[in-house]
């Protein structure tokens, strides 16, 4: 049983094609600005000094 799977092959290969070559990926972009600003947050919540602890009575 042969069949003609030419009609389906152009089509898959035309869908590939489209999303190769996209005028825009999918995907999540972040401004660098927003990435420096998290990655500074993160790191003076780092950096910052403990809380103090409450004083206990030397007895």
């Amino acid at each position: 049983m042969v069949t003609d799977r030419t009609v389906e092959t152009t089509a898959l290969t035309a869908e590939v094609e489209g999303m190769l070559d996209s005028a825009e990926p999918h995907g999540v972009f972040r401004d660098t600005r927003e990435c420096g600003g998290g990655l500074l947050l993160a790191a003076l919540l780092l950096i910052s000094p403990p809380t103090p602890r409450p004083k206990t009575d030397a007895r």
